[in-house]
């Protein structure tokens, strides 16, 4: 399959004002591709709403926009189809089938995608794909954020959209040296035509959607939009965003557990938690550079919610036969009473796409509705969908939905 210049047009006759745009980047992969069958079988009516918050009764007075009012589309590295990641995300080939017209028409909508200063595993992940593969590299940051802002701004033109949303769901990249980051926008901005600059594709995504008017979710560990210069950029340009880090299993357990025992007054002593998975995320987090970038979200939130810090081990390992599933085991070691040790254990066995798709939906929803009531900045509201929120202190999962309620039911 030879790479696509950008997204095709679609319907130019459509209502501008009902429609809003879902921009996916790595639109191919598990987490992606599940969320695209998933609002195709939302619109179609095959399946239920289980999974998903902004269906919960709670929200039905939000003003969400319907499923079928948003137009998918995207970027990715990889050539290929959605029907064949739906296939290896392990999602079952009745459903693939009978939203195979809608995921071959956003196939037509998915641009080539950005490697800059990504890492090594997903520099491996690139160069794989050398003979067909869809990833472009520009000289500069610049240079780079010009050309995904193109690729936006031709998205919203051909569809005939109202608003954008970006959300990044590509592998995890390397930790960004955020300390050496200046703290405002006109600062960082002067340093993105060098080559020196050390923000890495998931910033240069964010900077793009930011200067297009797109809102911007970054549900992975990378940087993103979460530093001080680029938040700045987004106040400036009136556009909101959230991140970053989806919690789906192992942390959203934690921030449950963790308040719970501290409000009992339990002494935690060490909390070990042990993670295996076999998806492409998995492999790129095999990789150190990489894996330090989740091990730093999936081990932030003890201190805060606990008010001390136990020790506490997260480890994360690649075992290339569970695909999909994966599993988190967890020892928790506590004292209580007359310094009785005692320990807690769990094991979450989960569909990682699955768990994780539901909520990038949601994410699109929501943030088009605080995007169309002229919010900006970081939206801290969405707190309870991340491990490391933006604009909003660390807090129990229950504190986390109260804000989330409050904020948009």
């Amino acid at each position: 399959m030879p790479p696509q210049a950008g997204p095709q047009p679609e319907d130019p006759a459509s209502d501008r004002t009902a429609r809003t745009g879902f921009w996916l980047v790595g639109a191919r992969g598990g987490v992606a591709t599940t969320a695209a069958v998933g609002w195709s079988a939302l619109t179609r009516g095959l399946i239920g709403t289980t999974g998903l918050v902004t269906e919960l009764p709670a929200l039905a007075g939000a003003g969400l926009k319907d499923w079928d009012q948003f137009v998918l589309g995207g970027c990715e590295l990889r050539p290929g189809r959605l029907r064949d990641s739906a296939a290896e995300a392990g999602i079952p080939p009745a459903l693939i089938e009978a939203c195979a017209a809608d995921l071959d028409a956003i196939d037509a909508r998915i641009a080539p995608g950005v490697v800059h200063n990504s890492g090594p595993a997903i520099d491996e992940l690139a160069d794989e794909q050398a003979d067909g593969g869809l990833a472009r590299r520009f000289p500069t940051p610049r240079a780079a954020v010009d050309a995904i802002r193109a690729d936006l701004d031709r998205f919203r033109e051909q569809q005939r959209l109202e608003r954008v949303v970006v959300v990044v769901t590509a592998s995890t990249e390397p930790p960004t040296d955020e300390p050496s980051l200046p703290p405002t926008w006109d600062e960082l901005n002067a340093t993105l035509t060098s080559t020196d600059c050390p923000l890495r594709a998931g910033s240069l995504y964010a900077i793009a959607a930011i200067e297009s008017g797109a809102a911007f979710v970054n549900f992975t560990p990378s940087l993103g939009a979460s530093c001080a210069a680029i938040d700045d950029l987004a106040k400036r340009s009136g556009v909101c965003h959230a991140g970053r880090d989806g919690k789906t299993g192992e942390t959203l357990l934690k921030t449950v557990l963790a308040p719970m025992l501290a409000s009992r007054n339990l002494e935690v002593m060490s909390w070990v938690g042990h993670n295996i998975l076999g998806n492409a995320d998995g492999r790129v987090l095999s990789s150190p550079e990489h894996k330090s970038s989740k091990l730093g979200c999936k081990d932030a939130a003890l201190q805060s919610l606990l008010g001390y810090s136990p020790q506490s081990l997260v480890s994360i390992e690649y075992v290339p036969s569970l695909g999909e599933r994966k599993t988190a085991w967890n020892h928790v070691h506590f004292r209580g009473f007359m310094g009785v040790e005692m320990t807690l254990q769990l094991t979450w066995q989960g569909h990682d796409s699955a768990l994780a798709a539901p909520l990038v939906l949601d994410l699109a929803r929501l943030v088009d509705a605080s995007a169309g009531r002229g919010e900006s900045g970081a939206l801290g509201a969405l707190a309870c969908f991340f491990k490391s929120p933006c604009g909003a202190p660390l807090a129990g999962h229950s504190e986390q939905f109260a804000a989330l309620l409050a904020h948009y039911a």
